[in-house]
This record gives structure tokens, C-alpha cells and sequence, in this order.
């Protein structure tokens, strides 16, 4: 029975990319962080320039918010309605506190670009932003989940979801997400 509600929550958290760090389940952490885009609102269509059926350019994102103990904020942008299971678009860490927003193309490693913020490895397997690609049929969902963290996770360019979440763990102190919608006609 245990397991059975555990996986019961543990499907909750995967079908909402909760990453096992959702608010309602650590009440300390600061849930009045704002991520919108000018690009797009809550809940609605992710313009075709922010797909690969456009120029699969990353969406410009301002930040508020932001708690004041934060040292550095990490950006994922996911699919949980990828037909093999989640599907990682954007991982993007150790970005500057201060900053306040990520101007539009922000998604594109620059050559030779050295230090923090830092770019991960997405699903596409490359570093940077990969814009939503779903098959034809329903809309998918993506989450742009922005976190605010107690100290810079200080991985190396070029990790992983995975290896981000764990070196977030203990340290996320706020937290936040936007999600828009993307189709691609059948």
C-alpha cells in the first residue's frame, strides 16, 4: 500500500515537473518569485520564432521577485507530455541574481564563452535552448521552471537535469514557472 502512494505522488510530480521539488512540499521555500515573458502568458501558445518550426530562438524571460538570500538562479524548461517521458529543452545555471531578466536568443552558447551563467545538455543533445518540437497532435506543455538557490551549484558547462536537481537539493529557496502551450498540425 506505502508503494502504492508513493508512486501514486511520485506520478503527481512527473506529470506536473515538479523534479521532486515542488513548493507544497517544502513550505520554506519562497513561492513569490515571478517568471513571465513578453513572448507569451501563462497558459498559452509559445509563438512559432520559439520553436523548431521557427527560428528556435529562446523567449525573452524577466524575473521578480527573487528572495533576497539568492546567490545565483537556474532555469529548466521541460515537456512532460513528450511521448517517451519528460523531455528536457533548457538547462541553464549559475545565472547572476541581479539581472532580472534573459534577453530574447539568450538560449544560444556563445563560442568561447567562459564562467557562469552556465548551459547544460538538453534532450536534443547539445548545450542551450532546443525550442519546442512536439510529433503532430495535441498541444504539449512546457514548463519554464526558474529557482532561486542558496549558492551558485558551480557544475562544470554541459550537465545534465539530472546531475543540476541534485546539486540544487538543500539549496533551493524560491521557486517559480511559466508555462506555455506548442502544437504542431497533424
Amino acid at each position: 500500500m506505502l508503494t502504492r502512494i508513493f508512486l501514486g505522488w511520485f506520478s503527481v510530480m512527473a506529470v506536473f515537473g515538479c523534479d521532486g521539488m515542488c513548493a507544497s512540499t517544502r513550505p520554506d521555500v519562497h513561492t513569490d518569485m515571478q517568471i513571465t515573458s513578453p513572448a507569451f502568458t501563462d497558459g498559452e501558445s509559445i509563438p512559432t520564432r520559439h520553436t523548431c518550426d521557427g527560428d528556435d530562438v529562446s523567449p525573452r524571460l524577466d524575473f521578480t521577485d527573487i528572495p533576497e538570500r539568492a546567490q545565483a538562479l537556474v532555469l529548466i524548461v521541460d515537456d512532460p507530455d513528450a511521448p517517451r517521458g519528460t523531455w528536457v529543452h533548457w538547462v541553464y545555471y549559475d545565472l547572476p541574481v541581479g539581472a532580472g531578466e534573459l534577453p530574447e536568443g539568450a538560449g544560444a552558447p556563445m563560442p568561447g564563452e567562459a564562467g557562469s551563467p552556465r548551459h547544460g545538455r538538453n534532450d536534443f543533445s547539445r548545450l542551450g535552448y532546443g525550442g519546442p518540437c512536439p510529433p503532430p497532435g495535441p498541444a504539449h506543455r512546457y514548463f519554464f521552471k526558474l529557482y532561486a538557490v542558496d549558492a551558485p551549484l558551480g557544475l562544470p558547462e554541459g550537465a545534465t537535469k539530472a546531475e543540476v536537481v541534485a546539486a540544487m537539493e538543500d539549496h533551493v529557496i524560491g521557486e517559480t514557472q511559466l508555462m506555455g502551450r506548442y502544437a504542431r498540425a497533424e
